[in-house]
């Protein structure tokens, strides 16, 4: 196996700065089942304050927060609207009929952003034959778009049609605080639009585990019974709220040295013959590179570049997918840029 010098794959490879580590070996700790983990309540209290909203709950993952949300907001045999290439629908193994046995009415987007116009021609009438339109869902920062940002004034668009149509509006915000630092509006203003709100912490922010799903004070004792039902109930997890609570002290601001690597990536390889970079879509910490080179497809460009100790993932035939994170240095991407028009000119 070819060793893997530079990770470009994702930002969930980050390893626990020794800070953290620290954190969580000290650690308090509790049955969390009984709600008396402290070092799991004061996150939960923590970021239902930073987003504005009255309670949290700590889960093992951004897909089980996203699911338990889905499941909270809807009832069997009702109908979610999310954007088609969204994280809920393609990479959470259609857990929202698993779970929920709900369907997805998935509206094409723009860079991850859904027209308010699809959405509302989308939303059902009160018939006996149609399900009953129960959720709408948003992802900010956009992963499949790469990392691009939903744009405020839409999101307040949709919040007011869906609060006029009463339907509830779920925002997955894994990387929500890459948007944050990104745009210099603070994640309140980004989560008090929607009903619910995720935020995941072993993405950029560098934890091994855990995402936090806010909401009212009822969606959380309701999403809590769902997390035991899922299996998501933990016991002395604070050592893993402990990690989550040293990114919060250490790791937020730090994002935009990764965005700015990304943004160094992307502009160096856009100079490379057989490589596109929409300039546009580099917002936060990701890089869609467009392969259109005579010799590769993105597939097979990711399988050469490995060779040399890179690892990115290629989305499809034509795009590879490279993440910046607390792991990659300005001169590894550096190292990656002269690897990557070393192999275009072979």
């Amino acid at each position: 196996m070819t060793s893997i010098a530079i990770d470009l794959r994702s930002d969930t490879v980050t390893r626990p700065t020794p800070g953290m580590r620290a954190a969580m070996a000290e650690a308090e700790v509790g049955d969390d089942v009984y709600g008396e983990d402290p070092s799991i309540n004061l996150l939960q209290e923590r970021v239902a304050a930073l987003l504005g909203k009255e309670a949290g709950l700590f889960v093992p993952s951004g897909t089980m927060s996203n699911q338990i949300a889905v499941k909270t907001h809807t009832q069997p045999g009702d109908e979610i609207i999310c954007e088609r290439n969204c994280h809920i629908y393609n990479y959470e193994a259609a857990g929202t009929a698993f779970h929920s046995l709900v369907q997805v009415r998935a509206l094409d987007g723009h860079d991850g952003v859904m027209n308010i116009h699809d959405i509302e021609q989308a939303i059902r009438p009160d018939n006996i034959h149609q399900p009953r339109t129960a959720l709408i869902t948003l992802e900010n920062t956009h992963n499949r778009a790469g990392g691009t940002i939903y744009p405020l004034n839409e999101i307040k668009k949709i919040a007011r049609l869906a609060r006029k149509r009463r339907i509830p509006l779920h925002l997955d915000g894994a990387r929500l605080f890459n948007a944050a630092v990104a745009t210099g509006i603070d994640v309140e203003e980004w989560a008090k639009y929607c009903d619910s709100v995720s935020v995941c912490f072993s993405k950029g922010l560098g934890a091994p585990v855990g995402s936090v799903l806010t909401g009212t004070q009822s969606f959380i004792r309701k999403a809590r019974k769902y997390r035991k039902i899922f299996g998501g109930g933990m016991r002395q997890a604070g050592v893993l709220a402990a990690a989550c609570l040293y990114a919060l002290d250490h790791h937020i601001d730090r994002l935009a040295i990764d965005h700015q690597n990304a943004a160094t990536l992307a502009a160096n390889l856009a100079d490379i013959p057989g490589l596109f970079i929409d300039l546009c879509q580099v917002q936060t910490n990701m890089v869609m590179i467009y392969v259109r080179h005579p010799r590769w497809t993105a597939v097979t460009l990711a399988k050469r570049i490995l060779d040399y100790g890179i690892a990115a993932n290629a989305v499809d035939q034509e795009r590879i997918r490279a993440v910046t994170h607390l792991d990659i240095s300005i001169e590894q991407i550096h190292q990656a840029i002269a690897i990557f028009r070393r192999v275009c000119s072979e």
